[in-house]
């Protein structure tokens, strides 16, 4: 339970009812004067009126429309309309839209999803942009991006089902993730799931590497092993049922998956939110493959198979190559060509293509010769060329699959032959529909007219003219007659999208919230905190230390985030900066929650200081200090040298904390000269401290740092 507290642009804050007593007793005789009923939610707003509370309802946004918009924002695709961006290698670079400039300081990482400008610091999401840009709050830029791509919003008070939803989303999430481990574990270790699902991916000539990269699995053939072994580890029945991981009807108990092979589906974010496993049977009434069923995490409409592991590449090579299956997307990873996605046997859709796009605007569909493959790739075509996005075509060898094709040939010519067959969707189209119509005049206009279709809903301007130019020269018609029949279809688009757009502008509210001003207060840490934030950020879950058990046998693992937050907690420090305390809370809540991925979360949260905060963070590039540098010798890589660094910058953040108590003594011992008590105390902590201090600068080599 709790009330919203109305802190900045940046969202609400929800604050708990377990309050001071003071605070308590105000807000129940405002209650009772007002005739509010606890528990309810309530907008309160101390920005204005020398701090008077005036309660208001708040409209809230769902977590899962949220979602939804979160996942279609695409970061340059969102700020193009603003900035003009050139691609430089996996970033893109324009000229800041927030402070005058004419070199290009402004970043936009389609990798990492947020934008940073090295000139002004500005930084964030995609959110955080439109806020900054359109001077909106944070609802009304969710509301604004919504509008984009035209996601309908319904606003309402959170209720208390609402708030179970979300705690059910992540038990279900921590459920997955537990089957998943299970899973794989079972593939490797029991003697079933090596002689049975080990042996089948054996003979799908899979290297080791690959299966772990996927997290292969297999799930113990049998009525319900997996379900009694997760119950067995605190998981309930509830949440195993609504993932889909056991069918239960009435006292009948089974495992969905038994005896199959498991393909764990991950989002974008690594987190595995589904499953599809195959059979191993020659059973002609089992399903060769079977599929989670949709569920709160789960949707397979706005999902893509392999997403996770080939956004890297997708925005480093620019281009992404979308398959139909499971098994396509891990043996093109094994040929070597990671940038691939599979659409998972579904059609594919609006929230499909988008996902794609927030890493590159390419795409090249790669499906069977079959007539099943043709008619995929032909309803694919329309739907990627409205969302602005390049398309080209590839259809392999009738009687071939991405995953058999790949394995006939090596990488360097997988590679080949998709760079010489691919082929734009006109010429796709012509070859393909023109085979038995090339005399018939009805089929050839029918055919025009399908071509035509596909350019009206191409959004740019340039590259429509382009396509009918090459359709006018393959079809032999005029480009006038062309124009002419793709602005009637342009004109009913128009019309029909100026009637909706009209019906959302009524309907929309104008309510800036006002922002709250803040005294600041100078950190002197903030160098130092700064950077064991980024450590955090980027190295939260790495184990690098170890620690003995309770035998001296016995070794126990210690994350870089363990680490870190019980050093800085054993000796009480806390941070002049209260955002960075909040980041390091946030951090200190999830050291158990082995699904916690920091910088999805910090990035992609309502909290625009805290957004901002984490795209600064992220965007800074890591400097090795000169103490590593001895006379031009080798230096490693970061992530190499964890097990000393991480220890150093929290010395040095120790070193810094005691000099500046150290500062404040000095300040202190002359302003109470009077006091000859007081200057007594305040010299032995001075003294003590000096201890610390000459301990610290030992274990940092000697060092000093200057005031």
């Amino acid at each position: 339970m709790g009330f919203w507290l109305h802190l900045s642009s940046s969202g609400l804050l929800r604050i708990p009812y377990v309050l001071p007593l003071h605070a308590a007793n105000t807000l129940s005789k405002f209650f009772e004067t007002n005739s509010f009923s606890i528990p309810h939610r309530i907008l309160i707003n101390t920005s204005n009126l020398n701090g008077a509370i005036f309660p208001t309802f708040v409209p809230m946004i769902d977590q899962a429309t949220i979602d939804r918009i979160m996942d279609a924002a695409e970061i340059s695709d969102v700020v193009s309309e603003f900035v003009t961006l050139k691609r430089r290698g996996v970033n893109m670079l324009g000229l800041c839209p927030f402070h005058n400039e004419k070199t290009p300081s402004f970043i936009v990482s389609p990798a990492k999803g947020i934008f940073k400008c090295f000139g002004c610091g500005k930084g964030g999401n995609s959110v955080n942009f439109i806020m900054e840009h359109e001077s909106l709050s944070y609802p009304e830029a969710l509301k604004w991006l919504a509008k984009k791509y035209h996601i309908d919003v319904q606003e309402s008070e959170e209720t208390e089902a609402q708030k179970q939803l979300k705690d059910e989303r992540e038990s279900m999430m921590i459920a997955s993730a537990f089957a998943q481990k299970y899973f794989t574990r079972y593939l490797w270790e029991e003697n079933e799931g090596r002689t049975i699902g080990l042996s089948y991916i054996r003979e799908r000539e899979l290297r080791d590497n690959i299966v772990k990269k996927f997290e292969l699995g297999y799930c113990p053939d049998g009525k319900d092993t997996f379900t009694q072994a997760a119950q067995l580890q605190g998981y309930q029945m509830e949440f195993l049922e609504k993932t889909g991981l056991t069918i239960k009807r009435d006292d009948w108990v089974r495992d969905r998956f038994a005896g199959r092979v498991i393909f764990p589906i991950h989002n974008v974010a690594g987190r595995v939110i589904a499953f599809g496993g195959r059979t191993l049977k020659k059973d002609k009434n089992t399903a060769k493959y079977l599929n989670s069923p949709e569920s709160d995490i789960y949707h397979k409409s706005r999902v893509l198979y392999g997403i996770f592991q080939a956004k890297r590449e997708i925005t480093r090579q620019d281009k992404c190559y979308l398959v139909e299956g499971y098994t396509d997307v891990i043996a093109f990873h094994q040929a070597g060509i990671e940038n691939v996605v599979a659409s998972s046997g579904t059609a594919l859709t609006p929230d499909q293509i988008r996902l794609i796009k927030r890493f590159s605007p390419n795409i090249t569909i790669i499906y069977d010769g079959d007539e099943a493959g043709i008619k995929a790739s032909l309803r694919g075509i329309d739907l990627v060329l409205e969302e602005g996005m390049n398309v080209k075509v590839l259809l392999l060898p009738q009687g071939e699959d991405p995953d058999s094709f790949s394995r006939s040939m090596s990488s360097t010519q997988l590679q080949e032959y998709i760079e010489a067959n691919q082929t734009d969707f006109i010429r796709f189209k012509t070859k393909l529909l023109l085979e038995n119509s090339e005399n018939d005049p009805v089929s050839k206009a029918r055919l025009i007219s399908n071509i035509v279709r596909s350019i009206s809903v191409v959004p740019d301007a340039i590259t429509r003219s382009m396509y009918i130019k090459e359709c006018s020269s393959l079809m032999d018609v005029g480009e006038d007659i062309l124009y002419t029949e793709i602005r009637k279809l342009m004109q009913k688009e128009s019309d029909d999208l100026r009637r909706k757009e009209y019906r959302d502008q009524t309907a929309r509210k104008l309510a800036p919230q006002p922002v709250q001003e803040q005294k600041v207060i100078k950190n002197l840490c903030e160098i130092e905190e700064r950077e064991i934030l980024r450590i955090l950020l980027k190295y939260f879950h790495t184990e690098v230390f170890e620690e003995e058990g309770e035998t001296p046998e016995e070794t126990i693992s210690i994350s870089v985030g363990r680490f870190v937050i019980e050093e800085i907690e054993n000796d009480g420090l806390y941070s002049d900066n209260e955002l960075i305390n909040k980041f390091v809370d946030l951090f200190r809540e999830n050291l158990d929650n082995p699904q916690f991925k920091p910088s999805q979360f910090f990035i992609n949260h309502s909290d625009q200081q805290l957004c901002q905060l984490a795209s600064d963070l992220m965007s800074e590039k890591y400097v090795e200090s000169k103490r590593w540098k001895k006379g031009g010798a080798f230096v490693e890589s970061e992530d190499e040298v964890l097990d000393l660094l991480v220890p150093k910058i929290v010395q040095e953040y120790k070193l810094r904390k005691v000099k500046n108590m150290l500062s404040d003594l000095e300040k202190g011992i002359q302003l109470a000269s009077d006091d000859m008590e007081k200057v007594l105390s305040l010299q032995n902590q001075y003294i003590n401290l000096k201890k610390v201090e000459k301990h610290l600068s030992i274990q940092l080599g000697n060092r000093t740092i200057t005031r």
